[in-house]
Formats: C-alpha cells, structure tokens, sequence
C-alpha cells in the first residue's frame, strides 16, 4: 500500500512557477507509476503529467507540454512536478496518484493510490 502527500500549491500571478512535490510512504514505491491529475471547479479531473517507475519515460498532456516538468527520486520517494509559465487555466486542485505498472498512463483508472491534493491558483 501506498500513501501519498502532496505539497508546495499556493497562490501564483500568471507567468510565475510553483513545484508540487508528492511524498510517498510504502517501501515498493519504486515499483509505481506515477502521475500528476488536476480538478478544476465544474469540471472533471484531468491528466497533467506521468512519470514511468524507473523515471525514464514521461509523458504530459498537451497543455502543459513544454511548461510543465515531472520527476522523480525513488531514494527519497518523491516525485515533483516543476510547473513554469503558468496561466489562470492552470488553476486547480492537483492530486498526485501512484499505480502498479511500468509506465504511466493518461487515464485515472490505470491508477490505484491517491492523494488528497494540493490546491493552486493563477491569478491573471
């Protein structure tokens, strides 16, 4: 079993960064996959980024590609998500998820553990 943490939200202006940082208890944390979701008001949750259990393989949905950066330190059993450029779009609850498979995927299904978020806002 895994229980995860997550960290690091506030209240940023448009164009600043934040890093979330999701700690994670269990010592098979090195055997997850794991991803960043995000929920906004009204609307249903999202997939934000992922990140394979040996850290070689991310992938990122379209809208945060190129701003947005996961990582992760199985040592530590962290995983953080560098955001940059941020927009008012941006703004939500971010939740971290863990799930026992090799590579992450885009769908909330495919994960098993799950944080209880951490909340960000861009204002404009």
């Amino acid at each position: 079993q895994v229980q995860l943490v997550e960290s690091g939200g506030g209240l940023v202006q448009a164009g600043g960064s934040l890093r979330l940082s999701c700690a994670a208890s269990g010592r098979a944390f090195g055997r997850y996959a794991m991803g960043w979701f995000r929920q906004a008001p009204g609307k249903e949750r999202e997939f934000v980024a992922g990140i394979s259990w040996s850290g070689g393989s991310t992938n990122y949905a379209d809208s945060v590609e190129g701003r947005f950066t996961i990582s992760r330190d199985n040592a530590k059993n962290t995983v953080l998500l560098q955001m940059d450029s941020l927009k008012p779009e941006d703004t939500a609850v971010y939740h971290c998820a863990g799930g026992r498979s090799f590579v992450a995927g885009k769908n909330s299904y495919e994960y098993d553990y799950w944080g209880q978020g951490t909340q960000v806002t861009v204002s404009a």
